[in-house]
């Protein structure tokens, strides 16, 4: 579990123990918390596209704004649930995991937020496979075999003739393997981030579909406890409220997004621009999802999850903090 920045450290690729006083504030980043700040801790996978709202949200002082001290620290999905249900961390952006834990075991968690109402995940193949139907017999890696991303690939496939359970072969190469195994020949495709999805087509490799096309489901989902929304309300609404500030920024400053993903995600600018202009029409306008997209979330998480109980749409989400705080910003005139 690695510290990435928090409130008094800025974010973006900065010194962790740089610190930014009252003082002497820099342009950009947040200034001095006052006294009344409420630490708020935040657990984030990945420096992906989806999850760089946080940081600008703490870097444009959005979060001091709504009185909110925010930390936050770099946790793999599985044990950023395990802290979230022991109080160690408030929020996740494990949304998907928290939802199949909440299946398995009806454990007390939901989905407060969710940045893309599209799935960033492509489907590369080798040059020579033209359509779905050539992956019959074929090796796909995937970025797990249960993973919720190898589910949804087997729908796509259904929708395609084939039985995605049974025509094509499913390997797990291991944590960021899967372009490796599709080049090396060991996979015949790959399913596959944006990140590698650029190397990939950079090298020759095919983009044989778009999983945002084939599926309609949510992607950087955004989950807390129960006891959380209870206990805390107040705490819950001000974060929620800094991140759709953020969300709104990324969404109409192209320009100050690109540069705060080249610092977060250590890429070039060529890259970070293009991540943008591909799936910035995929950033919801208010942290929520349609009830439709909530229901095929859940029943792919069923699938997962191994369970055959219906699981209510309440039970799993509840945007309502989302929409108090986008009326709120609507009703204030708040522009980034």
């Amino acid at each position: 579990m690695t510290a990435i920045f928090s409130s008094q450290t800025p974010a973006l690729g900065l010194s962790l123990t740089e610190k930014i006083f009252c003082d002497n504030p820099r342009p950009f980043h947040s200034i001095c918390l006052t006294e009344k700040a409420q630490t708020v801790n935040l657990a984030i996978a990945s420096k992906s596209f989806q999850h760089l709202i946080y940081p600008i949200a703490l870097d444009r002082g959005y979060m001091k704004e709504e009185g909110i001290d925010l930390k936050i620290t770099f946790i793999e999905p599985t044990p950023s649930i395990q802290a979230l249900m022991a109080g160690s961390v408030d929020f996740t952006v494990a949304g998907t995991s928290a939802l199949v834990v909440l299946a398995r075991s009806n454990a007390p968690l939901k989905v407060a937020l969710a940045v893309n109402n599209r799935v960033h995940q492509w489907l590369l193949t080798k040059p020579n496979i033209t359509s779905p139907k050539e992956l019959k017999g074929k090796k796909i890696a995937t970025t797990g075999i249960a993973a919720v991303a190898t589910f949804m690939l087997k729908q796509i496939l259904t929708k395609y003739g084939l039985d995605g359970n049974k025509d094509v072969v499913y390997i797990d190469p291991g944590l960021g393997n899967q372009l490796t195994a599709l080049m090396s020949g060991v996979a015949d495709a790959a399913v596959v981030g944006p990140e590698l999805r650029y190397i990939g087509l950079d090298k020759g490799m095919k983009d044989l579909f778009y999983y945002g096309n084939e599926v309609k489901n949510s992607w950087g989902t955004l989950a807390t406890s129960d006891r959380l929304i209870k206990e805390q309300p107040k705490m819950v609404a001000a974060f929620i409220k800094a991140a759709l500030k953020s969300l709104r920024r990324v969404r109409q400053d192209r320009e100050g997004t690109v540069t705060a993903m080249m610092k977060f995600s250590g890429v070039d600018r060529s890259q970070a621009a293009r991540v943008y202009d591909d799936l910035i029409n995929t950033f919801t306008l208010n942290g929520t999802v349609d009830e439709e997209i909530q229901r095929n979330d859940l029943i792919i998480i069923r699938q997962v999850a191994g369970v055959t109980d219906d699981i209510p749409n309440a039970r799993g989400y509840d945007f309502s903090f989302a929409m108090d705080a986008d009326q709120q910003l609507n009703r204030a005139g708040w522009k980034p």
